[in-house]
């Protein structure tokens, strides 16, 4: 049985010091300090194979920690290879984007949300901050406002956003990637936590309100969204956005948003602002497949 290297940072065979973004497949053109300091893309990407399956989370509730360790040694060029025999490989489905601040050492834009694997950025709308998930690592911002949740112990955001690579996955199409995240996306926000724990009770329903093309940053993704009730709470809306990337392959990026129903969530319309607003890193649009198309009305 072959086992493969699951996608992450790994001291790069060809240059000492420096460590490189292995997608699961190859070396791709993501580098970055020890120290976890992201370089500069260079002008040229590296072609990546197409992505495998996918699994992520997006967690809104109490912290948790992550069980599990890697290990592994550097490669001979080939990519990073297996550790000794005995230890554990445990395989991601997400390729985990850090937000990183400007290498000239300015602070971060903070109405800005930088998602340097995938070379994207998104507008932080007004009370809303960048934030760490402990457990994913994902690209997230949130709202600033918190409020404990209505049913097992822990914190709630009224609104969140994340940004993934698809990975782990076989599908090639937006339309297919969102269709298939969006039952993950639903669980991960308003069902179970990580460790099981149910910050609202679980999802007792849902219904599709809302699905098709849009535009993304000038080439043509696919959203689903959809309208879950849960057994506390208002319950929320959950939207699966995906789009492909224009770095590197141009494997599939899932954008996915969760917003609280009843008076404290975000408007519905803020999710078509955001989505209209992400751009490349560094400004301007991208043309491509697509353009002719408008984001869907609600």
């Amino acid at each position: 049985m072959t086992m493969t290297t699951p996608p992450g940072w790994y001291p790069d065979p060809g240059l000492p010091g420096t460590e490189r973004w292995w997608d699961g497949t190859v070396w791709t053109a993501h580098t970055r300090a020890p120290d976890g300091q992201v370089f500069g893309l260079p002008p040229v990407a590296v072609v990546v194979a197409p992505p495998a399956r996918r699994r992520g989370p997006l967690v809104i509730g109490a912290a948790a920690a992550v069980v599990g360790a890697v290990a592994f040694r550097g490669g001979d060029g080939g990519g990073p290879q297996p550790g000794p025999a005995g230890s554990s490989a445990v395989a991601s489905g997400t390729v985990n984007s850090p937000s990183v601040q400007p290498s000239s050492g300015q602070p971060a834009d903070p109405n800005t949300l930088v998602d340097q694997l995938n070379g994207i950025t998104l507008p932080i709308p007004d009370g809303w901050e960048k934030t760490d998930d402990p457990v994913s690592g994902l690209v997230t911002m949130a709202t600033k406002d918190t409020y404990d949740c209505p049913g097992d112990a822990g914190f709630c955001h009224h609104g969140t956003v994340t940004t993934s690579t698809a990975t782990m996955t076989d599908l090639t199409t937006a339309e297919a990637v969102a269709k298939h995240d969006i039952t993950d996306a639903a669980n991960d926000a308003y069902d179970h936590d990580p460790v099981g724990s149910r910050p609202y009770n679980g999802i007792t329903s849902h219904r599709e309100v809302k699905s098709g093309s849009v535009v993304v940053d000038g080439r043509t993704g696919y959203l689903v969204r959809w309208q879950v009730r849960t057994g506390a709470g208002p319950g929320g809306y959950v939207e699966s956005l995906a789009f492909p990337s224009t770095v590197g392959s141009q494997a599939m990026v899932v954008a996915r948003f969760a917003f609280d129903a009843g008076p404290g969530g975000p408007s519905l319309a803020l999710i078509d602002t955001v989505t209209r607003g992400i751009a490349p890193i560094g400004g301007g649009r991208n043309g491509g497949v697509g353009t002719s198309l408008a984001p869907p009305s609600l």
